[in-house]
């Protein structure tokens, strides 16, 4: 592989392994490379096949724009994080931001997976631009990858686990080619929030992923459980009982994006055939048993899977807090406590906990609790018991457009976007500077030397000092104990 090109005032050509690429260079110096195609679009035949390398090309590629997202459509007419839809057939393509081009650089790489439940969400956010790491001198690229039915529908004819598959696509790319880009493909760190924090667990434990990244960084990580063929079966069963579609390839291939969609809202629906299906996250990675042996959360209670890579983790105080339990019409709530995996006794000492909160917010935060908390500072525990290097954090500063620390509102601080579009109407006007330097400076830390600095310790069974991320940061000790003794113990 070749490496540098040109470079000029305005664009800049770098050369990868399969054809010249040009970006641009912005008025801070730093450069960006857009939609560069990591595989071939997945259309066709290749629609549910695992990716394929890209055809070589031989004129630059214009890589001035975001490409083609897998997502269709966002969750809702507006969403957290500013998440655009690109249109367009070649979705498996990633953006490199970063500071020099020179190949003498080996610069440490950050390589983000976008969060969105598996099913949306967006690679081209401006929350996920590279500016203030190629500052701090960090190469960060950001990956799109298929959601949904195409990324994660168990079909009897196809390879499981497609969306996986391209996050390990993505991160080859990344080992063969971005020296070019000034990057060390030695120095990876991959990291992503919610469900990119589920799919950064979620490498941590395939065999197929290790060498390609030496950290790992999971925010709010969302893995679902259960977690097992028996459950992507059956999720393959209840989208053909409820639509009457086959979950084949021959059936699925030339749906159009509309009729793909509409088969997801079907499957999402509520109902008692649901039974044996988790909550949430019924298309999302699972325990294939063969690119990922076992169920995640399993894997990672060993101690075994990620040994030798160093973990950041963590979650926001009040991630889904804000979500109501079901209207009068929905079941009660010690019923929907049972589902999350409370018994009677702990849904009473859950309700004292969280007295506080009041009956508006208790489910919410047991939800919180359920799928952010309690699994995370799991993991963090079983990776103390075995010594593996961890560091645990909590994002605990409230947001004064809501009163909570709620799900995404950390990543503008991470990021250091505090301006970004968007970021006042979920932060307020004057989000805390001292905050966003102190939680960026530890991740800048973490890709660079992984080890966010002298001031956090590592989370050890014997401490377990935790980061809380406020408006003044400081380091306590187990101070998620409560969720420990209600949900872990």
């Amino acid at each position: 592989m070749s490496t540098t090109g040109t470079t000029g005032t305005t664009g800049t050509t770098v050369t990868t392994d399969r054809g010249p690429v040009g970006g641009e260079r912005r008025a801070d110096g730093s450069m960006r490379f857009l939609g560069i195609p990591y595989a071939q679009p997945p259309v066709g035949d290749l629609r549910f096949a695992a990716p394929v390398p890209p055809e070589p090309w031989t004129e630059p590629l214009d890589a001035t724009a975001y490409g083609p997202t897998a997502q269709r459509r966002p969750f809702a007419e507006i969403t957290t994080i500013p998440e655009p839809t690109v249109p367009g057939a070649g979705i498996l393509n990633l953006n490199v931001f970063t500071p020099d081009t020179a190949p003498t650089a080996a610069l440490p790489v950050l390589v983000w997976i976008h969060g969105g439940g598996y099913v949306a969400g967006s690679a081209a956010s401006p929350w996920y631009d590279g500016a203030a790491f190629n500052r701090d001198g960090v190469v960060l690229v950001s990956v799109g990858y298929r959601l949904g039915i195409e990324g994660f529908l168990h079909l009897e004819d196809a390879p499981d686990n497609r969306g996986v598959r391209d996050w390990i696509a993505a991160l080859e790319w990344v080992r063969d080619n971005i020296a070019a880009f000034g990057g060390d493909p030695a120095k990876v760190t991959v990291a992503g929030q919610s469900a990119g924090g589920g799919a950064v667990q979620t490498l941590l434990a395939v065999p197929a992923a290790k060498g390609l990244f030496r950290g790992a960084l999971s925010v709010s990580g969302a893995v679902p459980r259960p977690d097992g063929p028996e459950v992507a079966r059956a999720a393959s069963r209840l989208l053909t009982a409820r639509t009457g579609v086959p979950a084949t390839v021959t059936a699925l291939r030339d749906l159009t994006d509309d009729e793909i969609l509409a088969l997801q809202d079907r499957l999402a629906e509520p109902g008692p055939d649901r039974e044996g299906l988790p909550p949430m996250l019924a298309l999302a990675p699972f325990a294939d048993g063969e690119l990922i042996p076992l169920p995640v959360l399993d894997a990672l209670a060993t101690g075994e899977a990620g040994a030798d890579v160093p973990l950041m983790l963590g979650f926001t105080e009040h991630e889904f807090t804000m979500f109501p339990a079901p209207g009068p019409e929905g079941p009660p709530l010690p019923v929907l406590l049972g589902g999350l995996g409370l018994d009677p006794a702990r849904t009473d000492a859950l309700t004292e906990a969280y007295a506080e909160r009041g009956p508006e917010q208790l489910f919410g935060q047991a939800l919180t609790d359920a799928t952010f908390r309690a699994p995370n500072l799991a993991v963090a525990d079983a990776r103390a018991a075995h010594g593996r290097p961890t560091w645990l954090y909590e994002f605990a500063w409230c947001s004064p457009a809501v009163g909570l620390a709620f799900h995404c509102v950390d990543l503008p601080f991470a990021f250091d976007l505090l301006d970004a579009e968007g970021v006042p109407a979920v932060a307020g006007d004057a989000p805390p500077r001292r905050l966003a330097d102190a939680m960026h400076r530890a991740w800048v830390a973490f890709v660079t030397d992984q080890d966010p600095g002298a001031d956090w310790p590592r989370y050890t069974a014997e401490e377990r000092a935790t980061m809380i991320w406020d408006a003044e940061p400081r380091i306590a000790a187990d101070p998620l104990s409560p969720v420990r003794a209600l949900w872990l113990d």
